[in-house]
C-alpha cells in the first residue's frame, strides 16, 4: 500500500469531498486500507442488521459482520467494477450468517433489536405512547416469527430493514420474480394481524 494513496483520500475527506464508492472501492482493492475503511463506515450498520436478521442473535451477528468484512475485503479483486457494492457485500454477510446458523443448528428468529430502527434524537415520546409503539412491534414481529423462514426473511429484508428488491435477492439468493411473489404471500399471511393492530389503534 503507498503512502500516496492513503493520503489522498485523507486530503480529499478533510477537505469535505467524499470519494464517490466506486473509488472507493478501486482504491481499496489497490490495498488502500482507508478507503476500505470508510467502505465499512458506510456499511457496517446495514451488514449488521442483515447478519442480526438471519442469524437470530444480535450479539452473534457482530462477529459475523466481521467476518464478512474481513472477506469482503479478501475478494475485492473479485468484485465487478461498476456494479453496486452494497448488495455484493450484503451477499457475502448472508453467506457468513447461513454458515454460523448452520454450525448452531439454529432456527432465525426476527429480534427487536435487528429490526429497530436508530433511536432519533428527535422530541421523546410519552411514555404511554412508547409503550404502545412496543406492545405493536412485539405482537407484529411475533406474528412474523411465526411464518415459514422463507416468508419471514424475505418480509424481515423488505419492511423491516427496508432493502430494495435488489438487494432483497442478493442477501436471500434468489431472484427479484421471488422476492416478488414471496412478499406477497408473506403480507397475504400476515393480513390478519396487521388489520387486527390497525383497528386497535382507530
Amino acid at each position: 500500500m503507498s503512502s500516496g494513496g492513503v493520503g489522498k483520500v485523507s486530503t480529499d475527506w478533510v477537505e469535505g469531498r467524499p470519494l464517490e464508492e466506486e473509488q472507493l472501492v478501486e482504491r481499496a482493492r489497490e490495498g488502500d486500507l482507508d478507503a476500505f475503511g470508510e467502505l465499512v463506515r458506510r456499511h457496517q450498520a446495514m451488514a449488521l442488521r442483515v447478519a442480526a436478521l438471519v442469524v437470530g442473535d444480535p450479539t452473534e451477528a457482530e462477529d459475523v459482520t466481521q467476518d464478512a468484512f474481513v472477506k469482503a475485503h479478501r475478494n475485492l479483486h473479485r468484485f465487478t467494477s461498476g456494479r453496486p457494492f452494497r448488495p455484493w457485500l450484503l451477499t457475502i454477510v448472508r453467506n457468513e450468517s447461513r454458515n454460523r446458523r448452520r454450525r448452531r443448528g439454529r432456527q432465525a428468529q426476527l429480534t427487536l433489536r435487528a429490526a429497530r430502527d436508530p433511536v432519533s434524537e428527535g422530541a421523546t415520546p410519552s411514555s404511554e405512547s412508547g409503550v404502545i409503539a412496543e406492545e405493536t412491534r412485539r405482537r407484529l414481529l411475533d406474528a412474523v416469527n411465526g411464518l415459514p423462514e422463507h416468508y419471514r426473511l424475505v418480509v424481515g429484508c423488505r419492511y423491516l430493514l427496508e432493502l430494495s428488491e435488489a438487494e432483497t435477492a442478493a442477501v436471500l439468493g434468489v431472484s427479484t420474480g421471488t422476492v416478488k411473489s414471496r412478499t406477497a404471500r408473506g403480507l397475504e399471511r400476515l393480513r390478519a394481524v396487521v388489520t387486527e393492530l390497525e383497528v386497535a389503534h382507530e
